[in-house]
């Protein structure tokens, strides 16, 4: 048994190379090999967000404080509220983040493959942000 205790991990910022904004990550658990799921809260302030990305295994945000929105690759904005659960099928191209003035917090639960849980990819615009 691992109990990680409250507070016992330093929370880290979310790097601006993969996200648009003010975002904290705050890591929950990273299973030991061969298990592969990892999960982390993730805080973000009003208008940030990620990057478009993929998970090789899919990705479950569970959202626990404020409003945010995700999107996938060719759908509409969805706005995501806290006790939603989302799932990101493998492989699928999608963000999530804050709505433009509420901030939102979310459990990210994901798996690696081969040592990797995310593809990183472009930036979301403005534009693309903006489009709700």
């Amino acid at each position: 048994m691992d109990i990680k205790r409250s507070g016992s991990q330093p929370s880290a910022k979310g790097p601006a190379e993969y996200f648009t904004g003010t975002v904290r990550i705050d890591p929950l658990f990273q299973a030991d090999d061969p298990a592969r799921v990892a999960g982390a809260s993730v805080t973000f302030e009003p208008g940030a967000r990620t990057a478009w990305h993929t998970h090789p295994l899919g990705q479950t945000l569970i959202v626990t404080a404020g409003c945010g929105w995700a999107q996938r690759w060719g759908g509409p904005i969805e706005e995501i509220r806290p006790g939603d659960v989302v799932w990101f099928p493998p492989g699928e191209k999608h963000w999530h983040g804050a709505a433009p003035t509420t901030a939102m917090t979310h459990i990210a639960i994901q798996e690696r493959l081969d040592g990797k849980a995310v593809d990183w990819l472009e930036q979301v615009t403005d534009e693309q942000y903006s489009a709700l």
